[in-house]
């Protein structure tokens, strides 16, 4: 038996590295040695944080996730690693694979993903994120010359962002409070505004700021029988919209997007596997290290998450 390490959430604000034995692989599993992981800051903060609601951990159970908030539980889903052993397809090849953070894994040869030889392995990390943020778009019924604006200059409202900027014809403008943000949207070519600055009567407003303030500033900005798009998740928050003024009035339509299923236009032609590997192509485009906010190596993983989850990184790597 093989010992791997592992990062688990020991409790609410704590976490700690367990060694465990990884099970013998079977012949359609693959070996792989973690290179890099990435921490998503929106929802593993919520777990690191113990704020998962009960009736929300069977539909937030990530893949290969042991235990359960609010702990012991081993979550995260952002891990690019190199095949060791397996289908000789991909022995040797860097692939990406939905996992917590860990050092060596067996999982099954169809949960890796092979990563394009022209995305390095750092912004490979940013898959799962991409991911989101493609289906964000496919809920959105995001379209040709629309003037879209993103409230939240976290890595998903700036994946959004960069995909909406791609479509013909549509302004988009990337909103935050926090103006450092303004470096970050130049880097990817990005139109960008505080919420006081920002430019109202848009036809689609993305809303990923994962605050109530940022809601308000997404319904506010959106245009008459425009579309407003929530992508935050808040756990056990709650959260008041102002569903009054002229919310009724524009006729607005808010809608939910979340990861878990693949958008329904999409959905009777597209896998969960068919949209994550959209994703990693995707992530081509040099621009993108600009969502790369630093790294930590795996053994001092437990020290410098309670940090991180509370700050407001972009993808912080995790280096094996």
């Amino acid at each position: 038996m093989v010992e791997a390490r592992a990062f688990w959430v020991e409790e609410p604000g704590r976490g700690a590295i367990r060694a465990e034995a990884l099970p013998e692989p079977g012949p359609g599993d693959a070996v792989v040695r973690a290179l890099v992981s990435g921490i998503s800051r929106g929802t593993e903060s919520l777990v690191f944080r113990g704020l998962v609601p009960n009736e929300l951990k069977e539909a937030m159970r990530c893949p290969f996730q042991a235990g359960e908030p609010p702990g012991p539980v081993k979550y995260g889903y952002c891990l690019v690693g190199q095949v060791e052993a397996g289908p000789p397809a991909l022995v040797g090849r860097r692939v990406f694979v939905l996992h917590p953070h860990q050092d060596r894994l067996v999982v099954p040869a169809t949960s890796c993903r092979p990563v394009p030889e022209t995305v390095p392995t750092e912004r490979a990390a940013l898959a799962a994120n991409m991911e989101t943020a493609v289906n964000i778009l496919w809920d959105a019924g995001a379209t040709v010359g629309q003037r879209v604006a993103v409230v939240g200059g976290g890595v998903v409202g700036c994946l959004v962002a960069f995909l909406a900027r791609r479509m013909p014809g549509a302004t988009v403008q990337l909103i935050d409070v926090d103006p450092t943000r303004r470096a970050t949207a130049a880097r990817l070519g990005l139109a960008f505004a505080t919420p006081e600055t920002a430019t109202g009567d848009r036809d689609l407003v993305i809303h990923a700021s994962g605050t109530e303030a940022g809601l308000a500033t997404a319904l506010a900005l959106a245009g008459q029988e425009a579309t407003v798009v929530e992508a935050s998740w808040y756990g056990t928050r709650p959260v008041a919209a102002p569903l009054g003024l002229g919310f009724h009035p524009r006729r607005l339509r808010l809608i939910s997007s979340q990861v878990g299923q693949v958008a329904a236009v999409q959905r009777p032609r597209w896998s969960h596997a068919d949209r994550l590997d959209l994703a990693l192509r995707l992530l081509e485009v040099e621009a993108m290290d600009a969502l790369i906010d630093g790294e930590t190596p795996f053994a001092d993983l437990p020290d410098r998450m309670p940090h991180l989850a509370e700050s407001r990184v972009l993808c912080h790597l995790v280096r094996y």
